[in-house]
């Protein structure tokens, strides 16, 4: 795990983009093509459970935490947005961010321009206009619900890599500090079917 946070923050510096956060290869194994989508889900987390988090906000995440991804709503930017607010709530009992619906669209137009660009190519014209201070990004995905299930479970799983979640070092840094209050998702689909997941965090 050491190995792969050195080489997530070295890959992050090469960029050159304050915020902006390396790319998670996608996740395979098996044949029906639902490794990493979270279905030995509820492991760990708190289950939406107000009492768990009675004491507010946990110090670090719960370990292994894996709820079962949100259901499909037939609005991927929902379902995306609802699922970091359950890694959030169920994985460290921390408040929700808002959707930032105005960043969607041109979030869709980041994953896009990536798509053809590379990884985090959008993040140095400041994407959506004066916001989003870090992005994370899911290139080449089977499909959206694999980004959704599958890609932000492997983000939140890499956990605080200097035990600090308000460092924006990661992607679970993105996710989990205190220091953003809203998050746009994205999504293009290429035509060869490969599919561009980008969360802009402001």
């Amino acid at each position: 795990m050491g190995t792969r946070f050195l080489l997530v923050a070295l890959f992050a510096l090469a960029l050159g983009c304050e915020g902006a956060i390396a790319d998670e290869p996608p996740r395979t194994g098996g044949t029906d093509g639902d490794a990493g989508t979270g279905t030995d889900a509820g492991t760990g987390g708190t289950g939406g459970d107000p009492g768990a988090c009675a004491g507010g906000p946990l110090a670090s995440p719960i370990p292994n935490c894996t709820p079962t991804p949100v259901p499909n709503t037939g609005d991927i930017h929902a379902d995306c947005f609802a699922r970091i607010n359950q890694f959030r709530w169920d994985c460290q009992c921390l408040p929700p961010l808002s959707r930032w619906v105005d960043g969607e669209s041109c979030t869709d137009s980041n994953a896009e321009y990536d798509s053809n660009n590379g990884v985090h190519a959008s993040f140095s014209a400041i994407p959506c206009g004066s916001g989003s201070r870090a992005q994370n990004e899911c290139p080449n995905w089977p499909s959206n619900a694999q980004v959704i299930g599958g890609c932000l479970q492997a983000m939140w799983d890499e956990g605080p890599e200097d035990g600090n979640p308000n460092t924006v070092n990661g992607h679970y840094e993105s996710m989990a500090t205190s220091t953003y209050t809203r998050v746009a998702c994205g999504f293009f689909t290429t035509p060869l079917g490969q599919v561009w997941g980008v969360q802009n965090f402001d």
